[in-house]
């Protein structure tokens, strides 16, 4: 199958036609755009809630576009990792001298989320669901290493809910007749992003080769994320939004301290987390804490990242009037 995708790059449209072998997602169905990624490096007096695992489920292009689909996902980057002695390239990973290499590099993709609105276990969940973690390297027709089932984590404690998740599939699994779960759960050493070509690729490409090899067998339910809340009173008339943080926050405390705490305006200031904006119309990023929105009948008139000074609230509170 590594042929087929080679193939694919000159000839999607008669791949997507034929699709001998495999189920085929229609990406066509969706809208061909490329996700606006946010600036991580930008400095600012916020708390930021930004952390990153690496997943590996069989070819990349697919995994990618349905991390980039969840909420709270702020990027995905298709990349490889967990070999060694083999260049990290497409060419050189694909090459069947590498097809049995255990040292060889998986495709992965680098799933940058915010901590605050979306969990690591949902994350999970949606990776098991993915795809079929019972196939030792392959998915489908896609053979050889580099297509191997792995969760690359960058801490004890991802490794720790990597395992819970792992766990609770595996018996799903099981009920369904299943085998055993063969994911490998490692440190992550170095994640390469893949070349340019490679990234956003089913949205450059929207009739591309994307398999489906998921085994139906879902999570019945979500409990790690915060149930939807309420938004109906923000829907009308003039609000103020600020996003708080769950954990400790030094500039939402100083914020509270020499803003709210003196502020006596006639507009409702309202505060959530960044997982409770449904139904709001919000442009402005949210995995900084703390973040003010200022609306107008649930659209955002203006956004502000960090902490503001009284000065810069008050002239802001002026875009409402």
């Amino acid at each position: 199958m590594t042929i087929k995708r080679s193939l694919t790059l000159l000839f999607v449209p008669l791949l997507a036609a034929i699709a001998i072998g495999s189920t085929y997602v229609n990406a066509a169905k969706t809208p061909n755009l490329i996700k606006q990624k946010p600036d991580l490096t930008k400095t600012m007096d916020a708390s930021k809630h930004v952390n990153s695992i690496v997943l590996g489920a069989g070819c990349f292009w697919g995994a990618e576009k349905r991390y980039e689909a969840i909420p709270g996902i702020l990027d995905a980057i298709s990349g490889y990792a967990d070999g060694s002695g083999v260049s990290p390239t497409y060419r050189e990973i694909t090459k069947y001298k590498h097809k049995n290499n255990p040292n060889n590099h998986a495709e992965v993709v680098k799933v940058i989320y915010n901590t605050s609105q979306v969990s690591l276990e949902t994350i999970l969940q949606s990776y098991f669901e993915g795809h079929d973690p019972t196939q030792l390297n392959r998915q489908g027709n896609d053979v050889g290493t580099q297509y191997r089932s792995t969760i690359l984590t960058n801490s004890g404690q991802q490794t720790q809910v990597a395992g819970k998740v792992q766990n609770a599939y595996q018996q799903l699994l099981t009920k369904a007749d299943y085998g055993a779960i063969v994911t490998k759960v490692a440190p992550l050493k170095t994640f390469y992003p893949a070349e340019g070509y490679h990234q956003d690729y089913l949205a450059k490409n929207p009739n591309g080769y994307c398999p489906d090899h998921s085994t139906g067998v879902t999570f019945n339910a979500r409990p790690f994320d915060d149930p939807a809340i309420d938004n109906s009173q923000l829907l009308s008339g003039k609000h103020i939004v600020v996003i708080e943080s769950k954990s400790h926050c030094p500039y939402c405390e100083k914020f509270k301290a020499n803003v709210l705490n003196d502020y006596q305006g006639d507009i409702p200031v309202t505060t959530r987390y960044a997982s409770q904006l449904q139904g709001l119309q919000i442009k402005t990023p949210t995995w900084a804490t703390p973040t003010i929105l200022f609306l107008d009948n649930g659209k955002e008139v203006y956004g502000k990242q960090g902490y503001m000074t009284p000065q810069k609230f008050y002239a802001a509170l002026g875009k409402l009037k």
